[in-house]
């Protein structure tokens, strides 16, 4: 029972909570006002959210039909029986319940703009692929992953700690946010003919493969555009592109691979670009504190 719940919860995703802290953490160190109490709390908070929105989308996706006997992912536990629907379900609720009672000490220190980021994000964490308007189904999964383990991780997590929001942050927070995304689209390339059969209407769904790899390729570029002009620009430290440059050639092999392989063979490339984002984070953080 354990193993199944560690399976359910997706911890090969889990980077996607925690990059987006570390760099808003050293966003914060550099504006010399690091809180590490926020910090820890931030992370803890990031990845509960995840693992909720992980164990609502096992639930919801069997509902729906999404999760079949025909995946090319990795097993899911409703799926396959390891863990009832009931039980999937309240373990969803008791994760966010931990995410909002820690979320209450963030508040505190970040007054009503982490407010409306916990609590949104929690809603949001259902709505990806429950409710009546799932975001996930309609084709705007991408923008979540983008606005919620991005944009607002990475700039709210550096606000809980200075109560600003510095250039810095919003660049971070699109540069992870656009390589959590991509995450997304390997997932999204490969599962496109079981998600069409269940009316699960992802960008891949909608516009095909080609569009999902280009996609993926622009997500996984964009980030070193973005944090280059910006260093350029004085906005960020020279060092964040310097270093972000290190991890080019994982972004370029990690490109090449998704371009030729489909189905199963494109399992391992959603821990690759889980790895770039590491990567790149990492070489963030560093930049921010030499």
């Amino acid at each position: 029972m354990i193993t199944a719940w560690a399976l359910a919860a997706r911890p090969k995703t889990l980077a996607a909570g925690v990059v987006p802290v570390l760099v808003g953490t050293a966003v914060a160190w550099r504006e010399g006002s690091v809180h590490w109490g926020a910090a820890v709390a931030a992370a803890v908070c990031s990845i509960l959210i995840q693992i909720a929105t992980n164990l609502a989308n096992d639930y919801f996706d069997a509902k729906k039909g999404a999760d079949t006997a025909d995946r090319l992912g990795p097993e899911r536990a409703v799926q396959q029986g390891w863990i009832s629907p009931r039980s999937m379900l309240l373990g969803t609720a008791v994760t966010l319940g931990l995410a909002f009672a820690l979320g209450l000490y963030l508040i505190a220190l970040g007054g009503p703009v982490i407010a409306i980021i916990g609590i949104v994000s929690l809603v949001a964490a259902v709505a990806y692929t429950g409710g009546p308007y799932p975001l996930a189904y309609v084709g705007l999964g991408d923008v979540f992953v983008f606005l919620f383990f991005g944009l607002a991780a990475v700039v709210g997590t550096t606000w809980v700690q200075t109560l600003t929001a510095p250039p810095a942050a919003w660049v971070g927070g699109a540069a992870t946010g656009l390589l959590a995304t991509a995450i997304l689209v390997v997932n999204n390339l490969r599962d496109r003919t079981t998600d069409a059969v269940a009316g699960k209407r992802t960008l891949a769904v909608r516009f095909g493969p080609g569009f999902a790899r280009a996609e993926h390729a622009v997500l996984i570029l964009a980030p070193f555009v973005i944090v280059g002009a910006a260093a350029l620009a004085g906005l960020v430290p020279v060092a964040w592109s310097g270093l972000s440059l290190l991890c080019l050639p994982l972004a370029i092999h990690e490109i090449r691979a998704v371009r030729r392989k489909d189905g199963r063979d494109l399992n391992p490339h959603l821990a690759g670009a889980a790895r770039l984002e590491v990567c790149f984070g990492l070489a963030l953080v560093v930049g921010s504190i030499l």
